[in-house]
């Protein structure tokens, strides 16, 4: 699903101004943005949480060249699922 498509859901299921829908959920993602670049996090029960996690610098290979490369250490965004989540993704 994409943000248009969220959008579009929402807007048709809650009798909602598309305007409306949309600025609202700009305003959400920008938020947990935020929280996981200031190292903050969000933590939606039942749904997960979303952080961000440090990766130490390693040796990288490049698959065309198989040359290697360093790579710097970094942070990346992570998406740890709840437990709910969970169940309900393996029940199918």
């Amino acid at each position: 699903m994409k943000k248009t498509d969220l959008v579009q859901t929402l807007t048709e299921n809650n009798n909602l101004q598309k305007s409306d829908v949309k600025l609202a959920v700009d305003c959400i993602l920008e938020k947990i943005t935020q929280s996981i670049v200031s190292g903050e996090g969000v933590e939606i029960r039942g749904f997960g949480g979303f952080l961000k996690k440090h990766r130490k610098a390693r040796q990288g290979i490049n698959p065309k060249t198989c040359e290697r490369t360093q790579v710097e250490e970094k942070y990346v965004p992570f998406f740890k699922p709840g437990k709910s989540l969970k169940e309900m993704v393996n029940k199918g």
